[in-house]
């Protein structure tokens, strides 16, 4: 599960970043406002989302399909801030790297405690 999360947030601003250059040629004239409006729309994205209040549903296991699914789905804004990294003609390579890495690493530690805390809620 880290592993798939990681991969797609750290491929998804690649994939907007190799985009946004391919684009540059024919959107130079508003690609400030692009960028803005790019990083303006993920910002009120996250606020949105943080208002919305949390569903406790049934446990399942993941199947294959909906890991990559998730993975894709939650890494759409990362695609965004690629593209928004190319507008403004930043270098990728240490934005992917930093966010596929915290993504991995995150999920990973929350994952794996997360497993050992309901072991012990359960227990007591």
């Amino acid at each position: 599960m880290a592993f798939s999360f990681g991969a797609f947030q750290a491929f998804m601003p690649l994939l907007g970043w190799i985009a946004g250059i391919k684009l540059l040629d024919f959107i130079s004239g508003v690609d400030h406002w692009l960028a803005f409006g790019l990083l303006l729309f993920v910002g009120f994205k996250m606020i949105y989302e943080s208002t919305k209040p949390e569903t406790h549903g049934a446990e399942e296991n993941l199947s294959l399909c909906t890991l990559l699914i998730l993975s894709a789905a939650t890494s759409i804004d990362a695609l965004a801030i690629g593209l928004s990294f190319a507008l403004l003609n930043v270098s990728i390579t240490t934005p992917i790297i930093v966010i596929g890495t915290v993504t991995f690493t995150l999920l990973f530690l929350g994952a794996t405690s997360g497993g050992k805390i309901r072991k012990f809620h359960r227990a007591g």
